[in-house]
């Protein structure tokens, strides 16, 4: 008997087929997240977050370009992000291409001024938890990266 068996999902897919899968997963969270008013844009907005309520924070997402790379103020926040992420049990991903998050997340909604998509928390909306599918297989999928030693998986987005 399989995990999937037992847990009544479907087997992982391999390779490329899952990243994909992982890719758009991740477009659906942030669009039913933005719609539901459950998304934190912004190394500094949501490490308040963080500070103030983690066990609120769902899911988190890391996000920079070839140029951010060379960023050493920002690859530190990275870092501690990613060990605050993992002693409170978050999941968390990177993602290599900020305009196509830009583009799935658009400005912001008060100023329409570009946001920092650095980091980007996605928070339960309310006590019950959130039972969102894609939010689901992103969990999954984090966790069968962590199975194969791969902590924070980098996620293509979806043309």
């Amino acid at each position: 008997m399989t995990l999937e068996e037992i847990h009544g999902q479907q087997p992982m897919p391999a390779g490329n087929d899952w990243m994909q899968g992982a890719g758009t997963a991740l477009h659906e969270l942030l669009v039913s997240a933005q719609r539901r008013g459950c998304l934190t844009a912004g190394v500094y907005e949501s490490a308040k977050l963080m500070n103030v309520d983690p066990d609120n924070v769902a899911f988190c997402l890391l996000a920079a370009d070839q140029e951010d790379e060379g960023d050493i103020a920002l690859q530190i926040h990275f870092t501690l992000i990613q060990a605050f992420c993992c002693e409170n049990d978050i999941d968390i991903v990177r993602v290599n291409d900020v305009a196509k998050l830009a583009a799935i997340v658009g400005p912001s909604e008060d100023s329409g001024e570009p946001r920092d998509l650095h980091c980007i928390l996605i928070t339960n909306p309310n006590e019950e938890g959130w039972k969102d599918p894609a939010l689901e297989k992103l969990n999954l999928f984090c966790e069968e990266s962590r199975n194969v030693n791969d902590w924070v998986p980098t996620i293509t987005l979806p043309e």
